[in-house]
């Protein structure tokens, strides 16, 4: 049993932030019973957990990060993304055959990614298995929801992460095996992106995807080359999403298409037919000059959003500060692009770092009755001169905090 009072923020829908000032949330089992303005009688003689002037909010969810990237974070910033890849990216994953060094990494990523409010992540592993089933354990017996992948690319790479399509295949044909029964951390069929595998190693995993019915994440449509050059490779589509629909990858599970910037009306019509989530990265998106994602034109279409720290392509590991950047960000496109484009309000960039991406990974990014509780207490960012609302110090957070502000994490209804 778990009492705790506090300002309580959430979001009630896409446009709107469910505010309760001074109130009191109780959890049972894990899951938020109610909230209260004054304290509930029957909980009388509960122990009582106060944070003050503190707002309770979900815990974010990062839909798109790297963990073998973690190293590169903040560094070579200043290259575009061919030359990045290159000279940044393949290098350092290049090292993950090395399992005492994946190890190492993916505690630190694991570690930093918990200390930032960050509970239930999409993340990408690289080609090495050993490496692989490592994060997913780590992160399962962390407690953290969410799903990890062993990348699948046999061309247009260094020579060092190119694989032979059948053995690539093999080997996550058994890391399917092995983990897709798992509780907190899945498996997720994860193609680097389309120029990187060939039509070959895409129907395979295709029907991977169908034998043990798992989801798919992949970059799509992130740049202009790309979407051109999925379409030089991959003749018979007219769009990127379409090789991985025709090739049975987007029937299985959760869906998830990295960047999404540069979408055909057939790429839009595709993701929505199966339900799938594009997820903006806002920091990595002007790190490496793609482009910036039409969120708000997106959002009003139906098409579901959810955030991605991209880390190392974005430089902070936070997701709460993509809910800032993809405010700017949105004003930027609408500024400079006016015709066909809006800017987002902060109450939506919250709704998609939360609420919006929370049925991933079961009944959490709320804290309505019957979610799962998993939760932060954010605080220290008021002025002597003045006192923010509740809702005011999480908009500040996002643009300003650090996780030095996040005074208690709370991950499936216990304190971590």
């Amino acid at each position: 049993m778990l009492l705790i009072h506090a300002n309580i923020v959430y979001s009630e829908d896409r446009a709107h932030l469910a505010v309760y000032p001074d109130s009191y949330i109780a959890v049972e089992q894990g899951r938020v019973q109610g909230i209260w303005p004054v304290f509930p009688e029957k909980y009388k003689g509960a122990p009582l957990t106060d944070y003050g002037d503190g707002v309770l909010i979900p815990a974010f969810s990062d839909l798109h990060v790297h963990a073998p990237q973690y190293l590169n974070r903040g560094l070579e910033m200043d290259l575009l993304l061919a030359d990045w890849l290159d000279r940044c990216t393949f290098p350092m994953e290049e090292k993950f055959a090395d399992p005492e060094f994946a190890k190492a990494v993916y505690d630190a990523f694991i570690d930093d990614m918990i200390a930032n409010g960050t509970m239930h992540a999409c993340v990408y592993a690289t080609i090495h298995e050993e490496a692989t089933s490592y994060l997913l354990e780590r992160m399962d017996r962390k407690g953290i929801k969410g799903f990890t992948g062993k990348i699948n690319m046999d061309r247009s790479a260094s020579a060092g992460l190119m694989e032979d399509p059948m053995d690539s295949l093999q080997k996550t044909d058994a890391f399917l095996e092995k983990y897709s029964g798992n509780r907190n951390m899945r498996p997720l069929i994860t193609p680097r992106f389309a120029p990187t595998c060939s039509r070959e190693l895409i129907q395979g995993l295709g029907r991977l995807g169908r034998k043990y019915q798992t989801g798919m994440q992949t970059h799509l449509v992130e740049s202009r080359w790309e979407a051109e050059q999925a379409r030089v490779l991959f003749p018979e589509c007219s769009c990127d999403t379409e090789i991985y629909e025709r090739a049975g990858l987007m029937e299985n599970g959760p869906v998830l298409g990295a960047h999404f910037i540069f979408p055909s009306e057939e790429d839009i019509r595709i993701l929505k037919k199966y339900d799938s989530y594009a997820v903006h990265c806002p920091d990595a998106t002007t790190n490496i000059i793609a482009g910036i994602m039409q969120a708000g034109v997106l959002l009003d279409g139906g098409v579901r959003i959810g955030l991605g720290s991209d880390v190392s392509g974005g430089h902070h590991i936070g997701v709460y500060t993509q809910a800032a950047r993809a405010v700017q960000l949105s004003k930027l496109k609408e500024f400079y692009e006016p015709e066909g484009n809006r800017a987002i309000t902060f109450p939506e960039a919250f709704f998609m770092a939360t609420k919006q991406s929370g049925p991933l990974f079961g009944n959490t990014g709320t804290l309505e009755e019957g979610a799962v509780f998993d939760a932060l207490v954010i605080d220290g960012l008021s002025d002597a001169a003045r006192k923010l609302r509740p809702e005011q110090v999480i908009e500040r957070f996002c643009y300003i905090g650090t996780k030095e502000n996040i005074k208690a994490r709370y991950l499936n209804g216990e304190a971590i």
